[in-house]
């Protein structure tokens, strides 16, 4: 059920025209149509003043209770409220000061944070319908929080973080073998990835039916992306994320990029650029290789690609 806004503005004064949108935007409605804003029937009263101001000045206004006919039109219209786009913009400034910290003062870095949490407690509020970019960007804003206290307030307690990730050494996890289900997709060739890359260059990996019950890893062979692994998601995180945390890799803003890629094609989330088409990659590399470990080459290949691009450093 939602609330339907439906006004016809005043042709004047403009004042008034443009308190109204920016009061229409600061309460975060969906424009099913020009002079038709939508709002949670739960938020109705929050649209009473700015139909009484419309009418006020000579407009129309009416508040009315909507109730689409099918799941379709349910959809459609949950659609109008997405706030994916602003997470991600909201993501772009998380990362910029991130990367900017070690130039920065304590007090210039605090003060950014503040901004952008500040910012981010307003898309909260306007978020009626939140999903996992939600989620997401609320653990990076105190990942973020982690890092300022991290680099000004060296010896200060902590409180652990609700999934918190034991640091390892790579040197200690080399010549293994490697275990997860067979017919890797995204999460998983990202872990294969990582793994050869930057944490064992001589993994073996072994593919399996059934890893968490049927065809359990082999006694020594470490596990990863599935239920019981050692390395599999954690909180928000995807498998892949996890790894990267685990081996101290979270200050490599390129691989971040990366990871941000995979986590948003494997559980959803903020959206990213490259995403999409390396989505459309790694299907098509599935259609070509029926071999796992051929499939395997093949896409850390494209991650490699990925890793070294320009743009991945922007």
């Amino acid at each position: 059920m939602f609330a339907a806004l439906i006004l016809t503005l005043p042709s004047q004064p403009n004042a008034v025209r443009l308190r109204i949108w920016r009061g229409l935007k600061a309460l975060g409605c969906a424009a099913l149509r020009d002079g038709t804003y939508l709002l949670p029937q739960a938020q109705a009263a929050r649209l009473e003043p700015l139909a009484q101001e419309v009418l006020a000045h000579g407009g129309s206004a009416g508040i009315w209770a909507m109730t689409p006919s099918d799941p379709g039109q349910v959809q459609a219209v949950l659609a109008l409220f997405d706030r994916s786009a602003a997470y991600a913009q909201w993501q772009a400034s998380q990362q910029l000061l991130l990367q900017a910290l070690s130039t920065l003062a304590e007090v210039e870095s605090r003060r950014a944070w503040r901004t952008l949490n500040d910012t981010l407690q307003a898309l909260l509020a306007i978020d009626y319908y939140p999903g996992a970019a939600a989620v997401q960007a609320a653990e990076e804003l105190q990942a973020l929080r982690r890092a300022i206290d991290a680099r000004f307030s060296r010896g200060e307690p902590a409180a652990a973080a609700a999934h918190d990730i034991a640091r390892l050494k790579a040197s200690q996890f080399s010549g293994k073998r490697w275990a997860t289900r067979a017919r890797p997709w995204v999460d998983r060739l990202a872990c294969a990835w990582v793994i050869r890359r930057f944490i064992d260059t001589e993994a073996r990996f072994l593919w399996l039916r059934d890893p968490a019950g049927a065809t359990p890893p082999p006694r020594g062979a470490i596990g990863f992306h599935f239920d019981g692994a050692r390395f599999s998601h954690a909180g928000s995180r995807v498998s892949v994320e996890v790894l990267a945390a685990s081996f101290g890799l979270d200050a490599d803003t390129r691989l971040q990029r990366i990871l941000r890629s995979v986590h948003v094609l494997d559980v959803g989330g903020i959206p990213v650029a490259e995403a999409a088409g390396l989505e459309a990659v790694l299907a098509g590399l599935r259609e070509v290789h029926a071999d796992d470990d051929r499939l395997t080459d093949a896409a850390c290949a494209v991650f490699e690609a990925l890793y070294a691009a320009p743009q991945a450093a922007a």
